[in-house]
């Protein structure tokens, strides 16, 4: 029997070995590559040979104003954004989880944004928030309000780049949590009901905590995907007015495939990859202590 198992093992690995490999072939070369490129200057056009500049494509990247405003645009949509999906979603979530009148016609419903193309939706909200054309500022005039440029402001075209994130992605989140909050021990909240403790002493002393866990996990997704914000931006604003919401994804896409500076390209793309791992672990150490807080 040892014979077949070990047998059976090395068939196991036959099959195996060869689809790691070149999983990993695949997947490290253009990493080790890219970052090989982010050492040298190459420009495609005018096309010029590499050459090895060390950390100056880093350095020039740390010294531009308009690689931290993209950081900063980039922070400010993803925080409001997944702030309010978080707690949009959760209490859809609860709503639903309390089978309120059309609770099956609601799950369907809410789950539509989601299923939508980014690009989709931009269009859209880009024919919908049109400073001419467009129903909102209809709709504003004859409510009584003043014009409000949403796409050719700073401060507008943030807020509709972050509601437009909302509208897509609550849904996502409700899912989450939904199924968290039905995977929840009945007993636990059957106990508390007998002890007469209410509705909101039962949300922030038992639900709130149990699905702490899954709330940061659901946050972390929430804000990398955030990071990586680039179609609605390219399609409603292209980054502007001039550079006020170009985000860090934007960014890169205008330096490598406008100005073909591969190189400086590069280098920007592990910046970001270096600022998402600084974040990520900085705010999984705060949410840990939060956890063990709260266990």
């Amino acid at each position: 029997m040892t014979g077949v198992s070990d047998q059976q093992d090395r068939v196991k690995h036959l099959f195996i070995w060869p689809a790691f490999l070149i999983v990993l072939v695949v997947s490290l070369f253009p990493l080790i590559y890219a970052l090989t490129v982010s050492f040298q200057t190459v420009r495609i056009v005018p096309p010029t040979p590499p050459r090895f500049v060390g950390l100056d494509n880093y350095e020039q990247i740390a010294s531009s104003a308009r690689f931290w405003g993209a950081i900063g645009t980039t922070a400010l949509i993803t925080f409001i954004s997944v702030f309010a999906q978080y707690v949009l979603g959760f209490l859809l979530a609860l709503a639903l989880h309390h089978n309120v009148p059309g609770a099956s016609l609601y799950r369907v419903t809410f789950l539509l944004p989601m299923f939508l193309a980014p690009v989709g939706v931009a269009l859209i909200a880009r024919m919908v928030f049109h400073p001419y054309l467009g129903p909102m500022n209809d709709a504003m005039a004859g409510l009584g309000f003043a014009y409000v440029p949403f796409l050719t402001e700073k401060w507008p075209a943030i807020m509709v780049l972050a509601v437009i994130d909302i509208w897509q992605w609550t849904p996502f989140v409700t899912l989450l949590m939904l199924a968290g909050l039905q995977g929840l021990p009945q007993e636990v909240f059957e106990a508390a009901r007998v002890d007469n403790i209410g509705p909101w002493r039962r949300f922030w002393g038992i639900t709130f905590p149990m699905l702490l866990p899954l709330s940061v996990a659901v946050i972390f997704i929430r804000l990398i995907e955030g990071f990586k914000i680039i179609d609605t931006v390219f399609v409603l604003t292209g980054g502007g007015p001039g550079t006020a919401t170009e985000t860090l994804t934007l960014f890169a896409y205008n330096e490598g495939f406008k100005k073909f500076n591969l190189g400086l390209t590069s280098a920007l793309s592990f910046l970001f990859l270096f600022v998402v791992i600084i974040f990520g672990t900085v705010y999984l150490a705060a949410a840990q202590r939060l956890t063990r807080r709260y266990s």
